[in-house]
């Protein structure tokens, strides 16, 4: 697998060497280190961590390429699913973006909502990575007029104080770090990282605790099934604490959540039976999530009949779900084209617009694997388009 893979510069190293060094310290004064826990050091470790370390994450120079990297298609679309819903919460309202990626979405969403004439009162983002903000502001402040960039804030955590507004999270809830399990003898085991008698990382499973257990028996009872001996995947038992965290204080608004991932059925199938997690090095998805880290980003798929109940537990209601490429139609896809082929330039314009549609539409792209998850509280979400509503999904949860 790892020979297939592109070789890191001596810098690159160095950097894994650095946070594996701190990995084997932890495991050594602490014991077996929980899968999840070994996700977050992996990710955010500061200075250290995929996304808390300077290398690009995104585009054709980074190891992925996300929905609003391909160009204005896919923020203007989200603009006009959630606009009428913005227009009507009025001045107040706030548009507040989960992980900010490059500011690319943000550019977009900012320059569409003005030409709708339904501006938020601000365009928050909430950005845990010190290394990805700064990429934003300087983004945002070379491509925005002065007057959209100055209501553009970052946020250090999750509004406290009441909001009404948008939240809005693209590729956000896959990033989350994710529990293993496993089964054996009918029991639940929780994967854990440990080293091996040479120092090097290597798996292992333990007893996994109540809150572990109690989820994967809910999944069980939800699937009316039991999971076979040997099976392996994962869950996130602390997603519905996480929904609260980020949106308690939302009293009046919608959160909108798009990622890859299955309905519960889909995404515990008999023949998947060493989960979803995979590693992404330059554009090269591989399934070794020991291999480098801190330079390779480490995901799972997101189980939307979970993010169903999160949210319903956080007391919003399920407005729509459905498939991105379905999402993206009801969002006025056809139109949003029509307007951006009548500016194209050249053909090689009319060739790079195509391409978006595609990788933004396409099953086999992010036409299928994506879904759209929308939620609302203490407002009508009658006022989603109407070509929304009658694509709704939710009977497939």
């Amino acid at each position: 697998m790892h020979t297939r893979l592109p070789e890191p510069n001596a810098d690159e190293r160095a950097h894994s060497d650095q946070l594996l060094l701190r990995l084997r310290e932890e495991i050594a004064a602490h014991g077996p280190m929980p899968f999840s826990q070994y996700m977050h050091r992996c990710l955010y470790t500061p200075g250290l961590g995929y996304y808390s370390a300077g290398k690009a994450k995104f585009g054709a120079a980074g190891d992925f390429v996300t929905a609003p990297e391909l160009g204005g298609l896919f923020a203007c679309c989200v603009v006009n699913a959630v606009q009428p819903l913005l227009a009507a919460l009025g001045d107040e309202a706030d548009f507040l973006e989960l992980g900010g990626g490059s500011g690319v979405f943000a550019e977009v969403a900012l320059k569409a909502l003005a030409a709708s004439g339904t501006m938020p009162r601000y365009y928050l983002i909430l950005e845990p990575s010190a290394d990805l903000r700064e990429r934003q502001r300087l983004h945002l402040a070379a491509s925005l007029p002065a007057e959209l960039n100055a209501r553009v804030q970052w946020l250090d955590g999750p509004p406290e104080a009441d909001w009404r507004g948008v939240l809005f999270a693209n590729e956000v809830i896959d990033a989350l770090p994710t529990t293993r399990f496993t089964v054996q003898g009918g029991e639940i085991y929780e994967e854990h990282i440990t080293l091996d008698g040479n120092g090097h990382l290597q798996r292992t499973d333990r007893p996994a605790d109540a809150l572990v257990s109690g989820a994967v028996r809910h999944v069980e009872r939800d699937l009316g099934t039991t999971f076979a001996d040997g099976y392996r995947s994962e869950l996130l038992p602390q997603l519905p604490y996480w929904i609260q965290a980020i949106a308690g204080s939302l009293t009046a608004g919608v959160m909108l959540f798009i990622d890859y991932g299955y309905v519960r059925r889909e995404f515990y199938l008999p023949e998947r039976d060493d989960g979803t997690l995979m590693a992404h090095y330059r554009h090269r998805a591989h399934n070794d999530p020991l291999h480098l880290p801190g330079l390779n980003d480490l995901t799972a798929s997101v189980d939307f009949t979970a993010l169903a109940e999160a949210g319903k537990s956080a007391g919003f209601d399920l407005a729509v779900y459905l498939p991105q490429a379905q999402f993206l139609i009801g969002a006025g896809l056809q139109d949003v084209f029509q307007s951006m082929q009548a500016e194209v330039m050249d053909e090689h314009g009319g060739y790079q617009l195509a391409q978006q549609v595609k990788r933004l539409m396409l099953p086999d792209q992010m036409g299928e694997r994506f879904q759209a998850m929308l939620f609302a509280r203490g407002i009508d979400a009658l006022s989603l388009p109407d070509d929304l509503l009658t694509a709704d999904q939710r009977g497939r949860l």
